[in-house]
């Protein structure tokens, strides 16, 4: 079951393979942007707009990517993995061990990604 709220952001319900659900993070990224408008552009319906510093080469903005979210939702590095688009500028991220109910642990997501996005407009 996924999440109301949109679909760059999305709780899907517990399986065997992931027992307390996953949440999705569906980005469109632009690589090679300067400096100062590295960070969350916006957040549309279907995807996280995000700019990133690093060049798309030996997976350098894929790592920028990765930096880049953990520091706006303040999570670990660790607990982020890309799990789709790795040579594409559309990736999906999937966050992993999060704690609570994955709905409104979506919707806290969503909330951040939407206030990192107006403090960089």
């Amino acid at each position: 079951m996924a999440s109301p709220a949109s679909a760059a952001v999305r709780f899907l319900a517990a399986s065997k393979k992931a027992p307390q659900g996953v949440l999705q993070l569906r980005l469109h990224v632009k690589p090679g942007a300067s400096r100062n408008r590295e960070g969350i552009q916006a957040v549309t319906e279907d995807a996280i707009e995000l700019c990133v510093a690093a060049q798309a080469k030996d997976g350098e903005a894929n790592q920028a990517v990765i930096e880049v979210l953990s520091e706006v939702l303040d999570i670990p590095k660790s607990k982020l993995v890309l799990a789709q688009g790795a040579r594409s500028r559309d990736k999906t991220v999937v966050v992993q061990d999060f704690k609570g109910d994955g709905a409104s642990y979506a919707n806290t997501v969503l909330e951040l990604l939407h206030k990192a996005s107006s403090a960089a407009s």
